[in-house]
């Protein structure tokens, strides 16, 4: 689940803002951070802080999907008008061993910048300063691999496996439990590896940099051959009469990656581009090559690769610049120079002097027309080099003008053709040495393959000829200018966006400042569009980098519903060889070893290690939750709350809308009714006029329905929720055009419906591959609440099930179905019940108020329909969801509220410290999973754990029925408590901007969560006691005893479970 996952928010819809470059990095979740940050967002919401080719393979608990997009990504500015900067001063840095290369006021961040050397090693420095409180450190290094074994993947989970100065088995754990962070990660890329922590105390935030250091450079794994096995790969024998298995969090990770058909094209594609260089090996590791990478490989490319000379080193925020460099030169002087920096570089890939087309398989399910579900995507390197930032300025803005918005020409005539039912393909991409376009279409008929292609060729040729409309080029450049202005990067630090946005320049060794200063380039571009039109400056852009470009790859991805077993077989089958090689003597030293892993893996940390790790005390944080400034008033009969913050003349607006009228036969419509109003058009205009006027008037407007339990009530919080922001002299347009798209558009146009239809399919069947966590999560939330059965209804499997019944009758049905739409709007929108929520500086909020008050006299007065309150739940039985895959998603949840349980915010301690060590060490470390996690719903008492990318069922299921006792006999030291409670404030008190804390609470005002409650949890979480873990053994014995399963898993272990446990799934076959 995306958006705010605690509350069922789907995000489903479209939204008129930026979808690509534009918002960057994008805050998409990736592996299992959906659920991961459902108890964060849950205690963030309570207390205060709410496909593309290549993916970085992350460590973390917040894996992120990142874009570096010179193009327009948001500027990283400071968080108020008056930004501060210091230096570390020419004679501190002499002294302390760094050469000042450069400096450079960047208007655009507001920011000093100064770019410093190691005289001594030659790394790299950039020292960012402003007054943004969000403190941003990373370091970076050059890691090219020349095969497919995932040496770059595996040493970044593998070095944060306990240093030289920090020696336990994962301090990175540690800084999770006991940290204020505001981000702590680690990313693999094609050809580099990333290290960044971010938080906005500067102790914590000293502390976090120096586990880091000391990770890169002085790591335990290049000497221990155990973290090698777990975090890479290893053969796992219990016992010698049983069958030999592959076990490593990395192997299964990328078994999870390698069965998904989105990530398999992705890798396809870029290894086809570039078949010459490194780009042309999986730096992730392809499941099939990893068995073969030895530990001596493994060590040789830290030695040669980890050091300072190949390092590129970031600092951003508002600490002391001369502390920043005394903390490094302490690392630093300890190496000497290192011709890692010529080793590392990357080689460009020479340009094809003929176009490429290659054919590859994916794991499909049995069930459907297999005819239909091929995949086409059409790929150009563009360049034999780096570009200018002024051409990559104008490939941004092509690419936004081509794929962007709904209305964008290439994406709607893609979709509008039939040919597919959705997009792949990430568009432009520049993050690696030479920047990439690619589109395509899945969903596709074997025989329309070439047609597809063709589409794509004839759709850029046309608009070379005929150029982009006036409309859609203004909409696009006032899209960009907000977003600039706006510099909204979610919860992602604006300090790791710059960063990121510098590095893919730097990282090269070209110009780290040069993506920061934009705005002269902007303002060309602008000025060249305005002078010589938009055709002059787009046409020889498409002509040279596409049309004319013979550096084309054309993949084409065939469905095959053997091959998941097949692959099954194959390593069955290898390892079946590898047994049969080895004498009674190896087989019994490998299950010696097998045990000995074990054994070391469930072993905690003594009591010393531990303290090694440095942390705050409970001094150091604050004894009250933030406040945000809320003004509750009326405007014409409705309720609108005011919250004055800075936004840098940004106006940020929710209007609210109650959904309990809704008809129960309705409600699996409502995603796809709120798609149709942002996507089909009025009387007086098309979608595409439509889209455009709100590209052009407004920073986008987004619509979806919102689902929570509410504790203490029967009846769920079931809202729909209209999101648009503005510049404060536009907010006039931003409610006229709300109040168009609620009340004038028409639902009429059946060619377009069906096209949401196939979109939100493909949508998610890709979310059942790629997310089975979330999947399994709201199957279970459905069996034991209201709201989760609502929700589920809209996003979950039961959805999937409603859209593939639902594309089979639409001519048919068409009239009944545009009749339901309209009698939705007529259920929903109205001003009984309607809530409006404003966050702005106090001038703009009151300057708003007028035409708030027009919004509001435009609304019906009462609904048309009387309500329909729910109470279904589905039937309470485990239920294996059957796909295609090699890896497995393990759930089991129960309602520890009908056991009895009182709420406490020690609750949030102990699911965190759960999950950051029972189910961690077991499922994780020990079981070679790469997540497992626990989530408490504090609004339904749903107590739920959940596994990722696991290659264990019904063993997953024993760690999980194991947590009461692992609780009872639990001992925890004074210092593992002050850092389970530390840690859980700094997911209460998690860093937000503005706009977030509006909507945060809101959020806390529909569902009753009053200033007064969030200072009790506040003060019981401060308070929390070994008792209370031990008490709440008690209580989640009821998950075990009276929990449901939900699995989303490979036939194969869903057999070999029910063979073991006669009956004990239900088995659902979906794909």
């Amino acid at each position: 689940m995306e958006g705010v996952a605690l509350l069922r928010s789907l995000s489903t819809c479209s939204s008129v803002t930026c979808r690509r470059l534009l918002f960057q990095p994008k805050n998409r979740p990736r592996l299992f951070s959906s659920r991961i940050h459902r108890y964060k967002q849950q205690v963030q919401f309570l207390y205060g802080s709410s496909t593309r080719r290549w993916q970085p393979t992350t460590t973390s608990f917040k894996p992120l999907r990142l874009r570096r997009s010179l193009s327009f990504s948001p500027s990283a500015v400071s968080t108020s008008p008056h930004p501060a900067a210091r230096d570390a001063g020419n004679d501190i840095a002499e002294k302390l061993g760094f050469d000042k290369i450069s400096e450079q006021f960047i208007s655009e961040c507001k920011s000093t910048a100064i770019f410093y050397k190691h005289k001594k090693t030659g790394a790299e420095v950039i020292s960012v300063s402003n007054d943004d409180e969000n403190k941003v450190f990373g370091i970076v290094f050059r890691t090219p691999p020349k095969d497919s074994t995932g040496i770059p993947h595996i040493l970044e989970h593998s070095v944060l496996c306990g240093s030289r100065k920090y020696p336990l088995k994962e301090p990175f754990v540690e800084l999770l439990k006991g940290s204020l962070n505001t981000f702590l990660n680690a990313f693999t890329y094609p050809d580099r590896t990333c290290y960044p922590v971010a938080s906005t105390n500067a102790k914590d935030f000293y502390n976090l940099v120096d586990v880091y250091l000391d990770a890169v450079f002085f790591p335990k794994c290049v000497e221990d051959f155990q973290t090698f096995q777990q975090e890479g790969w290893h053969y796992e024998l219990n016992d010698p009469a049983e069958e030999l298995s592959f076990k490593g969090v990395v192997f299964n990770e990328m078994k999870g990656v390698y069965s998904q058909p989105d990530n398999i094209l992705g890798r396809a594609s870029q290894q086809a581009l570039f078949p010459e260089n490194t780009y042309g090996v999986d730096s992730g590791g392809d499941p099939k090559v990893i068995p073969k990478l030895t530990f001596e490989e493994f060590k040789e490319f830290h030695q040669k690769y980890y050091h300072p000379s190949n390092a590129r080193i970031w600092f951003y925020g508002d600490d002391d610049p001369a502390e920043r460099l005394r903390i490094l030169s302490a690392y630093l002087d300890q190496f000497e120079a290192s011709p890692a920096p010529n080793e590392s570089r990357v080689e460009a890939q020479k340009l094809f002097k003929e176009p490429v087309r290659i054919v590859e398989k994916y794991p499909a399910g049995e069930g459907g027309d297999l005819n239909k579900k091929h995949m086409v995507c059409v790929n150009w390197l563009l360049s034999d080099g780096p570009l200018d930032l002024e051409t990559e300025l104008t490939l941004g803005f092509l690419d936004h003008l081509l794929l962007g918005t709904p209305a964008s020409p290439l994406r709607r005539i893609l979709l509008e053709s039939g040919l597919g039912d959705a997009i792949v393909g990430g568009g432009v991409e520049d993050e690696l040495l030479q920047p990439q376009f690619s589109i395509g279409l899945k969903g596709v008929a074997q025989d329309d393959i070439n047609k597809v292609e063709e589409l794509i060729m004839n759709t850029l040729k046309s608009l070379a000829n005929d150029g982009f409309t006036t409309e859609a080029v203004e909409a696009s450049m006032n899209t960009i200018e907000f977003s600039l202005r706006e510099n909204n990067t979610g919860s992602f630090p604006r300090g790791l966006s710059l960063m990121l946005r510098s590095i893919g320049k730097w990282i090269y060794d070209r110009d780290p400042f040069e993506p920061l200063t934009y705005e002269k380039s902007l303002q060309s571009l602008k000025e060249r569009i305005a002078k010589e039109g938009s055709k002059a400056v787009f046409t020889p852009i498409i002509e040279k980098y596409i049309l004319n470009n013979s550096h084309r790859v054309t993949v084409e991805m065939q469905p095959d519903p053997d091959k998941a077993s097949r692959d099954e077989a194959e390593e069955k089958e290898i390892l079946q060889k590898v047994k049969a090689n080895m004498t009674q003597e190896d087989l019994a030293e490998l299950a010696r070893a097998t045990q000995e892993l074990r054994l070391k893996q469930e072993t905690p940390d003594s009591p010393e290690a531990l303290r090694s790790v440095p942390s705050l005390s409970l001094q150091d944080i604050p004894k009250k939750p933030t406040h945000v400034p809320t003004n509750i008033g009326e405007v014409n009969g409705v309720k609108v709350l005011h919250h004055d913050l800075f936004t840098n003349d940004v106006v940020y607006s929710e209007v609210v809308f109650d959904m309990s009228a809704v008809k129960k036969e309705l409600l699996q419509l409502i995603p796809l009714f709120c798609q149709s109003l942002l996507e089909m058009g009025t009387k007086d205009m098309d979608f595409v006029q439509l889209n455009q006027l709100m590209g052009r008037k407004t920073g986008g407007i987004s619509i979806y329905p919102l689902t929570s339990s509410v504790r203490g009530k029967v009846d769920p919080c079931t809202r729909i929720i209209v999101r648009g922001k503005a510049m404060s002299g536009k907010v006039e347009d931003l409610f006229n055009l709300m109040n168009c798209i609620l009340q004038d558009v028409q639902f009429t146009d059946l060619q377009r419906f069906k096209q949401f239809v196939s979109q939100s399919k493909a949508r998610m069947e890709s979310r059942v591959r790629g997310s089975g966590h979330g999947i399994a999560a709201a199957r279970m939330d459905a069996k034991l609440n209201v709201a989760g059965w609502i929700s589920e209804q809209m996003s979950g499997i039961s959805y999937l099930n409603f859209l593939e019944d639902l594309e089979k009758r639409l001519d048919q049905n068409w009239d009944e179905i545009s009749s339901s739409l309209e009698e939705i709007r007529k259920s929903v929108f109205y001003r009984e019940g309607c809530l409006v929520n404003m966050t702005a500086e106090e001038k703009n909020l009151n300057h708003s108020t007028k035409f708030v008050a027009k919004f509001i006299d435009l609304l019906p007065s009462s609904a048309s329909t009387e309500l329909h309150p729910l109470r279904n739940q589905l039937p309470p039985v485990n239920e294996a969801i059957v796909i295609p895959t090699q890896v497995n998603y393990v759930g089991k949840a129960g309602n520890i509220y009908e056991a009895g349980y009182q709420l406490s915010g020690s609750a949030y301690v102990i699911s965190k410290y759960i999950g950051n060590t029972w189910l961690w060490d077991r499922v994780r470390v020990s079981g070679g999973a790469y997540g497992g996690f626990c989530d408490f719903d504090t609004h339904s008492g749903v107590f739920s754990y959940l596994s990722y990318r696991d290659p264990n069922l019904l063993k997953t299921l024993e760690v999980y029925d194991g947590t009461a006792s692992f609780l009872r006999e639990l001992d925890l030291d004074d210092d593992s408590l002050t850092k389970a409670i530390i840690g859980t404030i700094g997911d209460v008190d998690a860093y937000q901007l503005p706009d977030a804390k509006g909507y945060s609470s809101l959020l806390r005002h529909l569902l009753g969560i009053t200033d007064e409650e969030r200072e009790i949890r506040r003060e019981e979480i401060l308070s929390t006691r070994l008792k209370d873990f031990k008490e709440f053994a008690d209580v989640i014995e009821t998950v075990r005893d009276k929990g449901v399963v939900v699995v989303v898993a490979s036939p194969e272990d869903v057999n070999a479970a029910n063979e073991e446990k006669s009956g004990f799934f239900d088995v659902k076959k979906v794909l």
